[in-house]
């Protein structure tokens, strides 16, 4: 460390056995390594395997700063440096990580068994530019210039083994499913499809391994205990960062109109379909009747089940007529169980042409001009 290091008020996130310090300023997380530390990174400032590096960051970009041509110094190599730089550190022995995600909102979780313990620090938010794998690209890299940085999860897994630089690869792979788990369980939606979200397009992560400790270790996959910890450790972090950044939380996906948001399906196009409807209301009154309508746990359970029968139909997994079919009953079964008077006709549904989601929306908004309004 150098003698300009900033000297701003730091909040203490974790100390490690091993001695690695992780702490919070307000615009960065920092880990501190001792000597004898091996990281695997995905940053553009010594990013891939090093066995020299000293320093390990997560900065907040401001909004003025989400693209790499906008960047002070003009690429972002040279942003990392400056960033390492005024932490105090040698730029050559430095890596880190870029996001929009608020440092305060940063999530620890630690697990240990026996001699092995595993640390993961990790900030997310992935409201805008949350992406499902295979999704259609924003750009293509041409001489450096690419899109948004904005809107990641960067995760720090510090991990008190000596692990060899395969292990290390493979831990990255362990903890890059564990994130996508917990989107999945989130029914984080993409934006870029109506698929569910396997990250965002601009992730990273950052795993040390403490090459001076007498536990080697070269497994890092699910039936390892190694791979566990890490999983874990990932998984709670990230499903707790998501929480504090933009309210991503199971309480706040237990709303219709949540769920549907990744088929482009919202109050508008709820308005838009009753307009056509008999018993046609004013526009407030059925927008209220819909919202209180939307946390109904019956309504939010076969909201969960028709659209996990579309995305079978997207994967293959179920032939659409079936798939139409099973809508329907679970639709007509719908109005039984929430006590109506008289059952919405199965005749009245959905056009054939229509989708499982577009159809869903047919039925509940017949039902709240039938039923509410």
């Amino acid at each position: 460390m150098t003698e300009n290091a900033k000297s701003e008020a730091k909040d203490v996130l974790c100390e490690t056995a091993g001695g690695e310090a992780v702490y919070c300023d307000g615009t960065s997380i920092v880990a501190v390594l001792p000597p004898g530390r091996a990281v695997l990174s995905t940053s553009w400032l010594n990013g891939g395997y090093h066995e020299d590096i000293r320093m390990v960051f997560n900065h907040h970009l401001s909004e003025d700063a989400c693209r790499a041509d906008t960047l002070e110094g003009g690429s972002i190599d040279a942003y990392l440096r400056l960033i390492a730089s005024r932490h105090g550190f040698d730029p050559d022995q430095s890596t880190g990580m870029l996001t929009k995600a608020d440092m305060g909102n940063a999530a620890v979780a630690t697990h240990t068994f026996r001699d092995l313990t595993v640390t993961a620090v990790v900030t997310g938010g992935i409201e805008g530019n949350g992406g499902r794998a295979g999704d259609p690209a924003s750009f293509y890299e041409e001489n450096g210039d690419f899109g948004d940085l904005g809107g990641t999860i960067n995760t720090l897994l510090l991990v008190g083994a000596s692990l060899p630089p395969e292990t290390m690869t493979r831990v990255v792979m362990t903890a890059t499913e564990a994130k996508a788990a917990v989107l999945q369980e989130l029914m984080a939606p993409s934006c870029y499809s109506a698929g569910i979200a396997t990250g965002s397009g601009t992730d990273m992560i950052a795993v040390v391994s403490d090459r001076t400790h007498p536990l080697i270790l070269t497994n890092a996959g699910k039936h390892a205990k190694l791979g566990e910890l890490a999983a874990r450790c990932v998984k709670e972090a990230t499903r707790e960062a998501l929480a504090r950044q933009t309210d991503l939380c199971p309480a706040n996906q237990q709303n219709m109109l949540v769920r549907l948001e990744r088929f482009g399906i919202g109050e508008e196009e709820f308005w838009q379909v009753a307009c056509d409807l008999p018993g046609a209301p004013g526009r407030e009154c059925f927008l209220s009747a819909l919202r209180e309508r939307a946390t109904d746990p019956v309504l939010v359970a076969a909201t969960a089940a028709l659209l996990h029968i579309a995305d079978e139909v997207a994967w293959g997994l179920l032939p659409a007529d079936a798939g139409i079919q099973a809508a329907r009953s679970i639709m007509v079964g719908v109005t039984a169980v929430q006590g109506a008077s008289q059952a919405v006709q199965s005749d009245g549904l959905c056009d054939l042409y229509q989708t499982i989601p577009e159809m869903w929306t047919h039925f509940v908004a017949l039902c709240i001009n039938t039923y509410d309004v």
